[in-house]
């Protein structure tokens, strides 16, 4: 596969742009992909072809990467093996510095365990799902699980970012609590994904404090990100749009963000991680990509084929 080796330089913060908590995390901010994981054929993570993938999407256009989130199939794999390929992405030499990893879990010592392995191998943060079996709890029960992980991160200022997804989880970071939690722990709550697709929910939640870093999951928020109301966009189709969604926020080009946002809506009918896994097969040139782990499975052939068509055009079309 022809992925690039060379990791760009990150562009100055605008001025005016919201500030993160730390200032490691101004390396957090703007285009990130929710980057896939490769599998091998025992269905484990291809950590070869995984560090390759960092760097084509690095250098091309990427200013960071969210590491075992929903689109790279965190809660399919065992604690073994995401540290396995956490491990295996601090050995290799890459810029940890613009990587958030996931490591939320429904067994809040699963999510110690993984929070604590990560800020001991240097990443720039950890991006945490609540507790997601039990359904309708508290927002007293989601404080005690992060209260639980800051603790056990024993005084270490290690960056935290909540993960809302209540589509998935069933369970939601209300702004109340989001409040409360940067209240208890200002030295670790640095930042909120959204994918709840609630703009207005986005919105609040960024007004609670400047220095927080909220990250919706569509690259549409991208115009209102290069104005300072979000730090960027946390999105798994940037795995493939990278570089159009690099020119919108850096470069305020529009029309790079029409196309971005055309391919985002083309992914809207069909499940999303098989389908950008067959997007990044079919632009890589290397059918295992599509590869996913169970409970998901690939999309069907014909599927694929309209899907692929459907991205070409748009790609290849005089949007805006």
């Amino acid at each position: 596969m022809g992925f690039g080796r060379k990791t760009k330089k990150m562009s100055a913060p605008a001025e005016g742009q919201n500030r993160i908590r730390s200032e490691t995390n101004e390396n957090l901010r703007g285009v990130i992909a929710a980057i896939i994981t490769p599998l091998n054929r025992a269905g484990a993570p291809d950590t070869v072809v995984f560090r390759a993938l960092v760097r084509s999407l690095l250098s091309g256009g990427c200013d960071g990467l969210n590491v075992l989130g929903t689109t790279g199939e965190a809660t399919s794999f065992s604690v073994a093996e995401r540290r396995a390929l956490m491990e295996d992405i601090a050995g290799a030499g890459l810029p940890l510095e613009r990587m958030m990893v996931g490591t939320g879990a429904a067994a809040v010592d699963d999510a110690m365990k993984l929070t604590g392995h990560a800020c001991e191998l240097g990443f720039a943060g950890a991006l945490i799902l609540p507790p997601f079996y039990y359904k309708n709890v508290s927002d007293d029960g989601v404080f005690a699980y992060i209260s639980e992980i800051v603790q056990s991160l024993r005084g270490k200022r290690f960056p935290l970012y909540l993960y809302n997804f209540p589509a998935l989880s069933g369970v939601t970071y209300t702004v109340d609590l989001v409040r409360r939690l940067l209240s208890a722990f200002p030295d670790h709550i640095a930042g909120l994904k959204d994918s709840s697709g609630n703009l207005p929910y986005a919105r609040e939640v960024a007004a609670l404090d400047p220095r927080l870093a909220v990250f919706p999951s569509s690259e549409s928020c991208l115009a209102e990100a290069r104005s300072g109301v979000f730090a960027g966009c946390i999105s798994a189709t940037i795995n493939i749009t990278a570089t159009l969604c690099s020119n919108a926020f850096h470069r305020q080009d529009d029309r790079a963000l029409a196309k971005a946002i055309a391919v985002r809506e083309a992914f809207k009918d069909v499940p999303l991680v098989p389908a950008v896994k067959s997007i990044m097969a079919h632009v890589h040139q290397s059918a295992d990509l599509a590869n996913v782990k169970p409970p998901l499975v690939r999309l069907p052939d014909s599927l694929r084929t309209s899907l692929i068509a459907e991205y070409q055009r748009i790609i290849h079309s005089n949007l805006g």
